[in-house]
């Protein structure tokens, strides 16, 4: 294995150089610049600009700061409310003492302001208010027109006995909701490795089909060229002339088709990493890997307690929950608490309306009683219970499918090194027998056109064979990371600093 990733780096290398100092493919550019990647950078740069990447971090930033805003509305509120002025000019009925009626011109001017702390109670789904209010009035048609009324303090309380209560379901699913968006932020990052692997190898593999078409284009002239000096000394038949003119002639448009393949590659590759310029782009493959094992089982517990999926089970799960609570006390029987209890007093100024302040108290009870819905609120309560049950039974098919989903991905990933190793192998083989048998036909031990073209054919399916394995490895790598939130190469959890979205 070891030899041939030497082989494969060094025929690589080759080709490196051939994009450096091509003149033909990147003219506009300057004939010996381009910009050299390795799978691990170019990974680097989509997780930082692909629009993936960037969609991610704004999808987290609201989830971040809905939650905030969850938070800091279970916290209690200042505010301050006022009217000033209200000014109203009119002509009213004016009773005389007589008893007779008159209309009279009013001048009437009010100014309020309330100061009021509030405080939701998420346990009970009340809340309590402490209060601060100040109004004044000038009645121009009164003998004294000024007169102002202070509540210097009064606590107000609202209790609903019977009805839903969402502050307490959201205290249950919010922190879910932004425990999940954690998750799946690091999951969108992991799927943004995946997507640059694929773009990756498609890129690589292009490459590698590049150099395979310019070096049949080369192995074909030189048979071409052998082949014709031989025929006409008579040492081979037409049909092989023609033949090996056909292989030449192949070998022209299967380079043409590389190129734009290429293009084509190389364009949707920086298109996803957003890379502005026209400097071409010549992919490095990976070196050695560090092969390792994974516990399929271990990987199925921490996919239970790490990804989102499992969270998402969760909070479905709440939601349903929530509807059938709702379902079963809207519209019923309830009940409402009012109480006020506090300080109050006038005065014709403002200092005097704060003297010897009097009690205020104030207590009602509301109640709703339905007497008659024909079944509404039962209905709405059966298709709760009944949608409950759906997402119950729909979850755990999900979890099934889910631990299965990654226990045979993991299966699958512990397989790469043998199918890499195998697929190195094939290339090898194939590699030396395609060599034997064109210098054996070189020197004239073997006249079979067929044989070459057998020999040439496996050399270019195991090259290509070995990239799509790397591939496969690579991609079940993060498939896994994706699934479970952790890095078995390092052993430790995948996290992210949540000081880049305040």
């Amino acid at each position: 294995m070891n030899k041939m990733k030497i082989k494969l780096i060094s025929n690589f290398a080759c080709f490196l150089l051939f994009l450096a100092f091509s003149g033909s493919n990147f003219s506009a550019l300057g004939q010996y610049k381009t910009r050299q990647l390795s799978l691990a950078e170019a990974i680097e740069i989509s997780k930082d600009q692909s629009p993936d990447a960037l969609n991610a971090k704004q999808t987290f930033r609201k989830s971040y700061w809905e939650f905030r805003s969850f938070r800091a509305s279970n916290l209690p509120s200042l505010g301050l409310t006022s009217t000033l002025p209200n000014i109203t000019q009119n002509i009213s009925p004016y009773l005389n003492p007589d008893g007779s009626q008159s209309y009279v011109s009013s001048k009437y001017i009010s100014a309020q302001a309330n100061l009021a702390l509030t405080q939701k109670i998420g346990i009970t789904g009340g809340t309590i208010s402490v209060n601060s209010m100040l109004s004044g009035v000038n009645n121009a048609n009164l003998e004294d027109p000024t007169s102002y009324m202070s509540t210097p303090v009064n606590i107000q309380f609202y209790q609903p006995i019977f009805t839903y209560n969402p502050y307490r379901w959201d205290r249950k699913i919010k922190p879910l909701k932004y425990s999940l968006a954690k998750r799946k932020y690091i999951e969108d990052i992991e799927q943004i490795s995946i997507t640059t692997t694929n773009y990756f190898f498609t890129l690589l593999q292009a490459q590698v089909e590049k150099k395979i078409a310019l070096t049949n284009l080369s192995n074909y002239d030189t048979l071409y060229r052998i082949a014709k000096g031989r025929y006409q000394l008579g040492k081979i038949a037409e049909n092989d002339l023609l033949q090996l003119e056909l292989n030449f002639l192949q070998a022209q448009a299967a380079v043409e088709n590389a190129d734009l393949a290429l293009d084509n590659a190389q364009f949707r590759f920086k298109s996803y990493l957003r890379i502005q310029d026209s400097i071409p782009v010549v992919l490095l493959p990976p070196g050695k890997i560090l092969f390792f094992k994974i516990d399929p089982q271990k990987a199925v517990n921490l996919a239970n307690e790490n990804s989102s999926t499992s969270l998402d089970f969760k909070k479905r799960l709440l939601e349903a929950a929530s509807a059938v609570n709702y379902a079963k006390l809207t519209g019923r029987f309830d009940a409402q608490i009012n109480a006020v209890i506090g300080l109050q007093q006038t005065g014709p100024t403002v200092p005097d309306a704060y003297i010897n302040p009097l009690d205020q108290r104030q207590v009602s009870v509301g109640l709703t009683i339905p007497i008659l819905d024909w079944g509404v609120a039962r209905g709405q309560i059966k298709m709760a219970q009944s949608q409950e049950e759906i997402v119950k039974n729909s979850v755990e098919q999900e979890i099934i499918d889910f631990q299965r989903n990654v226990y045979l991905k993991v299966i699958e990933f512990n397989m790469q090194q043998n199918q890499l190793k195998l697929a190195a192998k094939s290339d090898t083989v194939a590699r030396k027998s395609y060599e034997v048998i064109k210098g054996r036909y070189l020197i004239g031990k073997i006249n079979s056109i067929l044989d070459l073209n057998n020999a040439q054919i496996e050399t270019d399916n195991s090259e290509k064979r070995y990239y799509f394995a790397l591939q496969t490895f690579w991609k079940s790598y993060y498939e896994i990371r994706k699934m479970t939130l952790f890095d078995f190469l390092k052993d430790e959890m995948l996290t992210f600093d949540l000081q880049n979205f305040k």
